[in-house]
This record gives structure tokens, sequence and C-alpha cells, in this order.
């Protein structure tokens, strides 16, 4: 059977070998890996990972040490992750297995293999979710007087208000859908939440009908909740919700009249969610993504997540039509979809959430009259959400309005529904300057956000382009081209994350604001790269990929086992999202058999496996879940003394590396450079609160004080120290006469934002 376009971009991003003979010129000398470390035992599945990384999100749900309501968003959050999981990563081993693929993964598995153990993998982690709710989370909600009752559990009066509110507002939206000979069994949408409902007529024949819950109205419906005698609640305030399915099977008989109602099941189905486009022979890509996005919700589907109370022959009906095999059904105990919870995250109950704290404004920035001036006296890096995100957005905002910018260029991946940056884009280009945006249309899951804004810039007169075929643009890049005297000087913004300012809250990212000279002249060669017929391979700072990016990283590891070779002080410490690619894997096997002592802080998918002797004895792996999505990559060389670090948007794996544009970027100065190692990577490092290290057999172990230490929470210190210093500027600037009073939420002297 011939595969399809995803099976075989699959084939190509997971399951490729290590390419022999890397070059590139312009990073030094070229190496070739005879026979790499390939034993299938010295790599961990993928996908088991990944499973692995949503299990740790689970695990802060189930940590009593959390604040209940934060212990609530990582159960939403982890119900979340396993949604993705199964859209994209199932749905494309499926369609492997479907396609008679029976190539090996590194890790040894073939692709059935592969489907298999996801299934007997998801299935505790199911369990555990479901147990947790009912015996956990439910009961402590309910004495925190924020109770989720099932509607069996309400009062006479509490069952009339369901009633109103199912007369008022769910009844008009809702669609039942009849399955017989006249009418075929109908779609079920991506991530719906669904009622599968036996009836008997009259005349006693059975019946079968669908009925959506509807997705436009809250999953948790808020009842009203008594006052005491006393009219006044005090602490004891009570909120009550019910969900929505079960108001819905509590009313049937109006949908039905005249209907028996035998039995009603919830269940839901996922479907495969990635978009296939064949750019090659689209004409116009905006159009060809909107299209697929279209063809989204057809994907097939890949899995039904049941209640163990459904009917057999129910489960076989829904089985069949949904074409799905025994196998990938799910039983789950309780209420399904429980990312829905999130809707109770956003009570006001700050009690019950941790601590907020207030991001800083650096020195350099507060004391300048413009960020340009800034700028100009030094190179300056954030570090979000612990620094505020709000001078990149005045940045490009300072840069629409001053006169004496020029240019303005960006590359956007993910900015989210409102965004002040492309509003600042669009007033840059409105007052004459030249502007040019790369909006990456493929950014998974936001591609409708980047499609309306596409067009938005386009109207405002910016010259937008969508990229280069075959490679999704993944870099954050920002330049300013600014006349200064009798010449221009070029303005530089680098980042690991995307230029979103709701996600800088909760996303740890770094970003660097330079005018080098050479970072100047190397992000326009890029932007030339994106958006013209340029060719360009030599960059003076930059590692750029799909171009030099993999050869650059192989060279820096292979220095570093050459110092510990001679001098006997290799070290490397990178920090990433996931760590998948066989080459790299290998080169860090082979720094750690040379000696190099290597910790890697990976968040996600780690494929390498630590501790197997003789391999990666010098391999320590760290991953950290906590209040922040570690979302910065940075990599540091120690480079016999001779520190060097580089940062950027690209984790290590195939896809970034090969298929993607990323950018890596130094950092020059010195001061700078010793604060990352100190304040940051040694900081995680000694993490013993919310770390886990990577045993060799795949599991993860958490990272507990030793012999007396105390606790250490890196994500916490960094910002209780956000916030100390904050305080400080604050109560400094208080004790100036009001007079001056008016200047203080101008630019560079608080942050009246955030």
């Amino acid at each position: 059977m011939p595969t399809n376009g995803k099976v075989e971009q699959m084939a190509k991003s997971d399951k490729e070998d290590v390419k022999e003979g890397a070059k590139e010129e312009a990073v030094g000398p070229v190496f070739s890996y005879q026979q790499p470390l390939l034993k299938h035992s010295f790599y961990i599945n993928r996908e088991l990972s990944l499973l692995e990384f949503n299990a740790r999100v689970l695990d802060e749900a189930l940590d009593d040490r959390n604040p209940l309501l934060e212990r609530l968003k990582f159960l939403s959050i982890f119900n979340s992750n396993l949604d993705e999981f199964f859209m994209i990563r199932v749905s494309g081993i499926r369609e492997q297995v479907k396609a008679g693929v029976s190539d090996r993964s590194p890790d040894g598995m073939t692709p059935i293999e592969e489907m298999r153990a996801i299934h007997a993998h998801m299935l505790p982690l199911l369990e555990s979710q479901s147990t947790f709710f009912r015996d956990t989370l439910r009961p402590a909600l309910a004495k925190q007087g924020i109770k989720i009752a099932n509607y069996s559990e309400l009062t006479p009066d509490q069952k009339r208000a369901a009633r109103e509110y199912f007369d008022r507002m769910v009844y008009p939206v809702c669609t039942p859908l009849a399955v017989d000979p006249g009418h075929p069994f109908p779609h079920i949408s991506n991530l719906s939440l669904n009622l599968a409902v036996e009836l008997q007529a009259p005349n006693g024949q059975r019946h079968f009908a669908r009925l959506k819950v509807p997705n436009v109205l809250p999953r948790l419906v808020a009842l009203p909740v008594p006052t005491p005698s006393n009219g006044h609640r005090g602490k004891n305030v009570q909120l009550l919700y019910v969900w929505l399915e079960q108001v819905l099977v509590a009313n049937l008989s109006a949908l039905f009249p005249q209907m028996q109602l035998l039995e009603a099941h919830p269940f839901r189905v996922i479907r495969d969610a990635d978009l296939e486009i064949q750019e090659l022979e689209a004409y116009d890509l905006l159009e060809t993504v909107e299209q697929s996005l279209s063809r989204r919700r057809f994907g097939s589907a890949v899995a039904l997540f049941v209640n163990p109370e459904m009917t057999p022959h129910l489960r076989d009906l829904l089985v069949r039509n949904l074409e799905l095999d025994a196998s990938e059904v799910y039983d789950v105990e309780g209420p399904l979809g429980l990312s829905d919870l999130f809707e109770l995250y956003r009570i006001d109950r700050s009690d019950l959430k941790d601590p907020p704290f207030v991001p800083r404004l650096p020195a350099v920035l507060r004391n300048s009259s413009s960020i340009f001036q800034a700028i100009q006296q030094g190179d300056i890096l954030l570090h979000h959400p612990f620094d505020s995100f709000n001078p990149v957005v005045d940045f490009i905002r300072a840069a629409a309005a001053d006169k004496d910018v020029l240019a303005i260029k960006q590359t956007l991946y993910r900015v989210g529904s409102q965004s002040p940056i492309v509003g600042a884009l669009q007033e840059a280009a409105e007052a004459g300057k030249q502007v040019a945006v790369l909006v990456e249309l493929k950014a998974r899951f936001d591609e409708e956000n980047n499609i309306e804004w596409a067009r938005a810039l386009e109207q405002a007169g910016v010259h937008v382009t969508y990229g280069l075929i075959g490679l999704k643009t993944h870099c954050k890049v920002a330049l300013v081209v600014r006349k200064e005297g009798e010449g221009i000087r070029r303005y530089v913004h680098l980042g690991t994350g995307n230029y979103n300012p709701i996600t800088a809250r909760t996303y740890t990212d770094m970003g660097l604001l330079t005018c080098s000279p050479d970072f100047g002249a190397d992000v326009s060669d890029l932007f030339n790269y994106l958006t013209g017929y340029s060719k360009q391979t030599r960059y003076r700072k930059l590692l750029v990929a799909p171009i030099a990016m993999r050869a650059g990283l192989l060279a820096l590891i292979e220095r570093e086992i050459k110092h510990q070779r001679e001098n006997g002080n290799g070290r490397l410490i990178f920090k990433m999202n996931s760590l998948v690619d066989p080459a790299l894997i290998e080169v860090l096997y082979r720094a750690s058999q040379s000696g190099v002592q290597v910790d890697l802080l990976v968040r996600g998918i780690c494929c390498l496996r630590p501790g197997v002797p003789k391999v990666s004895e010098n391999i320590r792996v760290i991953s950290i879940v906590g209040r922040f999505l570690e979302h910065s990559r940075i990599f540091y060389f120690k480079n016999g003394g001779k520190e060097e670090i580089l940062m950027g948007s690209a984790d290590l794996m195939p896809r970034n590396l090969d298929n993607r544009v990323e950018v890596l970027f130094p950092i020059e100065n010195e001061d700078i450079r010793a604060g990352v190692v100190h304040d940051v990577l040694e900081a995680y490092l000694r993490d013993n609160c919310k770390a886990r290290l990577l045993q060799s057999d795949g599991s993860y172990i958490r990272r507990v004080p030793r012999n007396g230490e105390a606790p250490f929470d890196a994500q916490a210190t960094l910002a209780s120290q956000a916030t100390s210093e904050t305080s400080e500027i604050t109560m400094s600037l208080s004790a100036l006469p009001n007079k001056y009073r008016k200047y203080l939420t101008s630019y560079g002297r608080v942050d009246p934002h955030e």
C-alpha cells in the first residue's frame, strides 16, 4: 500500500538515521560517523517519553503542596496534552500501521508495537486522573465552597433551576440526530462531547440517536445556592456546579417526546488534526491552509472515550461507525474531557492559587529616555516572565512611532488573538515605513489566528510573506533599521519564545536586544533568505537551521570532547524542550564516554538514555515541571574556560534541525553570560522541589532535598527575586515629590501594563 504524505513525513522526521558526513564549511571541520551508537537499547521511545512528560504534569496535580486551583489547572493541562498527543502523534502512527510501514524507531519499535505500548501506558494515567478527580480534587473543592455536584445530588429547588436553564439556554441549541435507514450515522466532530441515546417508541421499536453536548455553553452549569438563615455567608460562600451533559440527560424527554428513554451515555471522539499541505502544488498558501483547516474536523477518528457503564451494543455501534478498533476505545471513570475544568480556574479565589508576582524592568531600561538609547549602552537580556515582556512590545511600538526608523522586519509564529505587536506593525506601515513580516501559517493550532493577522497586515500595507517551501519558519527575530546621523543603525531582538504577551507571562523564555553590527548584518541576511532568493550559507554570529545548525552543534560538542581529552575539563549544559535527534544523542554519548560532564535540562521528550554503563554514565537528565512552562533553549559550552552560550528557538529534534528555519544566537557580553550560568542554569540544576531525574529505564523520580539540604524551587526563587526588586524600585519612586508623579508612567520608569 502506498504511503501518504503524512506517513512519509513522519518517517522522514522521526525515523531517520544519523546522516553521515554533515558538511558546513562556515562552522569548522567535517565529521563523519562511521558507526553511530544506534543500538536500540540506547534510546527511549519518543511517544512513551512524551507520555512520561504528561505523567509529570499529572503528578503536579497530585502534589498537595500546590494550591488547590493550581492542581485543578494541571489536571486540565494534562487532559489537553493528551488530546493533542492523540490528534498529532497517535494519528500519525495509526496511519503508518494502516499503510503497512514496518520501519523501526531508533529504540527498535515498529508502529504496531508503538500503538500497543501507548495503549498500555495510557490506561494507568487515565485511571489515576479519574481517581484523583473523584477522591481528592472534588472533595477538596467542596471543602473550599466550590462544589461540583452530580445531578442526583441536587435538591428539588436546584433541579428546578437546572430545568429552567435547560429550557432557556440548552434546548434551543440542541440538535438530536436520529440514526436509521433514512438517517445515516452523523459526523462526530473532533473533541466533541456527545450522548449516545437509546430510545423505545410506543410500538416497541428501539432507536439510536446522537446528541452533541453544546460546546457554545459552559461545560459546568452554575446553580444557585440557598443563603443561610442569617443572610450572611461570609467564608462559607458556596459555588455550585453541575455537568452540562447530566442536565441534558435529566431533560431528554423534552427532546424526544413520547419516546421512552432506555439509556444515555457520554462519549468523546478524538480525530486526526494534523494538517497535510502539499506546498509545491499550492498556488496560494493562504488559501490552501484555510482549506486544510476546514478539513481538520473531518479527519479520521483515532480514539473513542467512554464510561465503563456504556453497554456493549452501544459501544460496538460507535466503534463500527467510527471505523475504530476495539483497542482504540478507552474507558474513563467519571466525567470525560476534564480539560474543561479550566473554567473553574478563573474563579476569583487568590487564596487557592500561586501567589502573584510582579515582573521586573531591567535598570538600563528604567534609566534611559528611549529603548534605542538603552540598547546603545550594551546588550540587554530579558528572562521572561521574571523580566517584563513589555520592553519587547515597546521595542516595536517605539520603532513604529519613531520618525527616524526606516524599516521593520519581523517573524511571527504564534502571537495570540489580540496582539499589540501586530497593531504596532500596522501603524508603522500606515506611517509610511517599510514593514516586512513573515507570518508562519503552519503554526499548529494557531493557523486561524495567523491567517487573520496576515490579511490584516496586508490591508495595512505590510509586505507579508509565508516563508520557504517545505520549511516552517520557527525562529523569533525582529529587526529595526534606524537612521542615525549620516548612516543607519540596526537594532535586533532575538528570542527563544513567541511574540505573544499572554504566553510570555507563563512561559520561561529569553530575549536579547542588541545593536551589534554583526548581529544586524546577520539578521538582514536572514530576512533576505526568508523573503527573497538569497542562498546565504555563511553567518557571522548566528547558527541557522537547516543550513548550519546541525553541523555547528556537532562541531561545538566535538570541541568539548577535545578539551576533555587534552585538559580533563569538558562540560556541557543544555536546556531545551525536547531531545530526539539520533545524531546529537550519539555525539552526547561519545562526549560522556570521553569523560565530559553533561547536564541536560529537558522539559519534555528525551530519547537519550542516561546511566547506561560505558555509554552515558556522565550524563544527567533533569526535567522541571512547575508553575511556568519551561520553554527557553540554552546551550552552554565550557570551552576550556572560554565559556560560550547559545540561545534560540530550536530543540534538538530532526524537525527543528532539518525541516524548520531556526536560529541560535551567542551571548557575547561576559557579565550577561555569567548571570545566565549562575542565575538560570545552575539554579535549575539545584532545584530539589520541582525537578525530576530521568532514570535509565525511561522513568522519572522526584528529586528531593538530601543530607540537610534546604528546599530550593528555581522558578519560585526567580519570581520572588523579581518581585523583591520591583518592590524596592516602587518604594523609591513613591518617595518622589508629587509634581514628578505624572512622569512615573512614561517609558523606562515603571511598568504599568503588568
